[in-house]
């Protein structure tokens, strides 16, 4: 019994090593490590970024709209569940006036049923000078009652290609009747 437990032991090792052998070649055909500076990435710099976000759920243009309530059967002072979209204006000072430097693009949804905390999923889209066409994509959880709140950037396009860093939101101004916002954005980002 022994002798015929041995060679199908061998047949299998053999079986097993052969398939390792093929997946490194496998492996080996879709990565290749190369030179950053290839790519233009050469050094990180750091850049700041302050931005006034205005999200507009009032009038008749808003640049913020509910997409989702939550069931009238569920009670929830933090309004859990909800989801709006934005393509919220982004401005050099408070004033909705102001020259418009880019638009914050994405959504925030109510994800904390005890308090007032946002996830907030949006790219900073930028339209003027040499950031023109580029983006900042920031990740994060919003405790909007909060002085400062502080959110991950988790990556970009453009000249934010492999950005990392983080942005502060600072409430500005909130209208309780209309929902209407301006929050000031300090942006932090290393890029290339």
């Amino acid at each position: 019994m022994a002798r015929a437990i041995f060679p199908i032991f061998f047949l299998f090792l053999f079986a097993l090593l052969s398939c390792s052998a093929i997946f490194e070649v496998t492996q080996a055909d879709y990565v290749e490590t190369q030179d950053a500076k290839l790519h233009g990435l050469k050094r990180r710099k750091l850049t700041h970024f302050r931005v006034y976000f205005h999200d507009i759920y009032s009038g008749p243009n808003p640049t913020a709209v509910a997409v989702l309530r939550p069931p009238i059967s569920i009670n929830s002072s933090t309004l859990f569940g909800s989801i709006s979209m934005m393509d919220d204006p982004l401005t050099e000072g408070p004033e909705l006036s102001s020259k418009l430097v880019g638009r914050a693009q994405g959504f925030y949804a109510s994800a904390a049923q005890q308090q007032a905390g946002l996830l907030m999923a949006m790219n900073f889209v930028f339209l003027q000078g040499k950031y023109n066409g580029s983006t900042i994509t920031i990740l994060g959880r919003n405790a909007v009652f909060s002085k400062v709140r502080e959110m991950p950037v988790i990556g970009g396009s453009g000249l934010f290609r492999f950005a990392t860093g983080y942005a502060q939101a600072t409430t500005y101004s909130f209208n309780l009747t209309t929902g209407d916002a301006v929050v000031e954005y300090n942006v932090y980002v290393l890029h290339y």
